[in-house]
């Protein structure tokens, strides 16, 4: 088989800056590149955390498109962590939407909590179990 790994996951935006703004800001994320200029009806960036380009995250921006639910949506992106309890503070300070009541637990002993992103896409903060 020749697919090797997963090159990047797109996301409908319905304003790519301020989406942009939120990946560097809340995740960490470094932007790559921009297709497109402001004001094309068409735009793409594509951001990555800084020394791991292997998998990217796609934003997409289309002017006068459909409601962002008509093409489905992404059910959610997971991303680990370390120190889950001092990231949860952190996104409760920031004050984003759909954070979660609590940090929930696997039986396994892996700890996760979601919140939503500018456009309503669920986030998943997600620390693994540790392994002794």
């Amino acid at each position: 088989m020749s697919v090797h790994k997963i090159e990047h996951i797109g996301i409908r935006v319905s304003v790519l800056e301020d989406s942009i703004e939120f990946y560097k800001r809340v995740l960490g994320l470094k932007l790559l590149n921009t297709v497109g200029e402001v004001g094309d009806d068409f735009r793409l960036a594509f951001l990555s955390f800084p020394g791991q380009t292997s998998v990217e995250i796609e934003l997409i921006y289309l002017k006068d498109a459909p409601e962002l639910a008509s093409e489905g949506r992404v059910h959610h992106l997971a991303f680990t962590v370390s120190h889950i309890d001092s990231e949860y503070a952190r996104i409760a300070e920031l004050g984003l939407s759909g954070r979660d009541a609590e940090i929930k637990s696997l039986p396994n002993g892996s700890r996760y909590f979601f919140f939503n992103g500018p456009d309503g896409e669920r986030i998943e903060f997600f620390e693994p179990a540790r392994i002794s």
